[in-house]
Formats: C-alpha cells, sequence, structure tokens
C-alpha cells in the first residue's frame, strides 16, 4: 500500500474580500512569483506598505527582512512565505512568474474591482498635480497606472470604461519600458472616489493624503 502524499498546507485563506483583492493589487504591482511554483515575494521601501500587505492576507507571523533594489543598490522591506495552494490561485486568476511584461486580464470579481484597483495604485500607480501655465487659473491633477505589459494596461483601461465609461489615455516612459494609462481632472476624480469609496478598506496614507490635499486646492474633496 502506497503511503499518501502530503497534503500542501496554505498559509493564506483564500476567500474574496476587499481587503484580499487589495492584497492582489500590491501583488500583481510589487509582487513577484518564484519559478519553483511556491515562494512569493513581496518588497516595499514603505513599512507601511508591508504592514498592508500583511494585513490583506493576514500574514502576522512572517517575518520581514531586508534587501537591496535597483540599480543604486537602496535597502529595501522584503516578506517571503512559502504557499503552494495560494500560488497556484494566484496563477489561476492571471499572474505568473513573469508576470511584469506578460500579465493581461485579472480575474477579479467586479464587487471587488476597486479594492483591487486602489492595491494597483498604491503599488506602481501616481498622482500629480500641478498649475498650468498655458492657462489662467488652470490646476491639472492627474491619476495613473502603470505598467510593462501592454495587454495589462489595455485591459485596466477597458475594465475602467465599461464600468465607469472613463476612457483615459495611454503613453509610454522615455525609455519605453513602461506603459501609463492616465486619467485627467473630472474623469480623475471619478476613479479617485471609487478607489476610496471603502471607508474601511487597506490604503496607503500617505497617497491618499497627496490626493486630499491637491484636490483641496481647487475646493474639491473625496466623496464621504
Amino acid at each position: 500500500m502506497h503511503k499518501r502524499g502530503v497534503r500542501p498546507k496554505n498559509k493564506i485563506k483564500i476567500i474574496w474580500s476587499a481587503n484580499f483583492a487589495y492584497g492582489i493589487g500590491l501583488l500583481v504591482t510589487d509582487g513577484c512569483l518564484s519559478s519553483d511554483g511556491r515562494h512569493i515575494t513581496f518588497v516595499s521601501k514603505d513599512m507601511e506598505q508591508i504592514e498592508n500587505f500583511r494585513g490583506a492576507f493576514g500574514l502576522r507571523d512572517i517575518k520581514t527582512g531586508q534587501t537591496t533594489s535597483g540599480h543604486k543598490g537602496k535597502r529595501v522591506h522584503r516578506l517571503q512565505f512559502g504557499d503552494v495552494v495560494f500560488y497556484r490561485f494566484l496563477e489561476g486568476i492571471g499572474l505568473t512568474s513573469a508576470k511584469s511584461k506578460t500579465i493581461g486580464s485579472v480575474d477579479i470579481p467586479n464587487s471587488y474591482l476597486f479594492d483591487f484597483l486602489r492595491g494597483c495604485f498604491d503599488g506602481d500607480g501616481t498622482f500629480y498635480s500641478y498649475w498650468d501655465p498655458r492657462w489662467k487659473s488652470s490646476f491639472m491633477f492627474y491619476t495613473e497606472f502603470i505598467s510593462a505589459s501592454k495587454k495589462h494596461i489595455l485591459w485596466l483601461q477597458e475594465k475602467l470604461y465599461e464600468i465607469l465609461r472613463i476612457r483615459g489615455h495611454i503613453t509610454n516612459d522615455k525609455k519605453g519600458a513602461t506603459l501609463q494609462l492616465k486619467y485627467a481632472k473630472k474623469d480623475s476624480l471619478k476613479l479617485l472616489n471609487k478607489l476610496y469609496s471603502n471607508k474601511k478598506g487597506l490604503f496607503l496614507k500617505r497617497k491618499k493624503l497627496k490626493v486630499v490635499k491637491a484636490l483641496a486646492i481647487v475646493g474639491l474633496s473625496l466623496k464621504k
């Protein structure tokens, strides 16, 4: 009689929720799936981001280490764990070990889409604002998602048009390494209100504060 194989242990409870979807967004942008089919790594220079990642997936018992990142060799926080079941789940919704340039759509329930997008925004997204010198009293602001995968950016654009009827526009960075999906003013405000509509959901405080301060300059605010 053959012995039964050891059942893979899963550290993460795979149940969709707002925070779980937010964590998937962080993984899509700042996470890495090892080629060994088991390990998942999350890296960030921001400790709050690490804590948000822990909270999203209930990883309080996983220790945080440090590693170097980028050509300048900056020290960043690193969290790594092994979970075969979760790894296979991530593959099933569209992530791979070479996801940076190959990722396309991600299978997220529509009810948690904006929690997922808030995670993407906190990971690789950006918000910026400025006074446009071409027109008097013209204050511009943009919300932007960034990816090295054209398929992923196009999927994001179509998904947001389908739900919010905002189209945005896509640009390339100067080196051609990434694409940016940008939304300006009216469409940006519409998007931001949806990103922060879940008042109990996880978010990066400094990024939301940046948005709130910029909107206040022209008497705007996020919906209560």
